[in-house]
């Protein structure tokens, strides 16, 4: 498993790149980034890109839930990118835990995706 997170666009923008299945080791690195921009911020845009993603491990998905209802008002748009059908579907499931604008992209899309974010 591997995450990048890439800071763009006067600091309320985030990328952040995942392959393989999430763990909590990977929360633990790139929360605290993304925690700073809302600081900083406040309100923030994601962009969430997945590249051979498997998931979430339990103690991910854990750290997950607590982020979402602490940061619940806290991001403005999610932009969710992914190759998979079943990933199209995280853009639904994400809805009732964030008040944010969500949208999801095929890989092929990622420039319109970024696009979306700046709008």
């Amino acid at each position: 498993m591997s995450v990048e997170l890439s800071e763009i666009q006067e600091g309320n923008y985030l990328e952040i790149q995942v392959t393989g299945k999430l763990d909590r080791a990977a929360y633990e690195l790139f929360l605290p980034s993304v925690e700073r921009q809302i600081e900083v911020c406040g309100k923030i845009r994601i962009l969430f890109a997945m590249h051979d993603f498997h998931g979430w491990d339990a103690g991910a998905m854990w750290q997950d839930i607590k982020f979402d209802v602490k940061h619940f008002n806290d991001i403005e748009r999610l932009a969710i990118v992914g190759e998979k059908k079943w990933e199209r579907g995280m853009a639904v499931f994400c809805k009732p835990f964030t008040t944010a604008k969500i949208r999801y992209f095929d890989v092929s899309e990622i420039d319109q995706a970024r696009d979306w974010l700046a709008e």
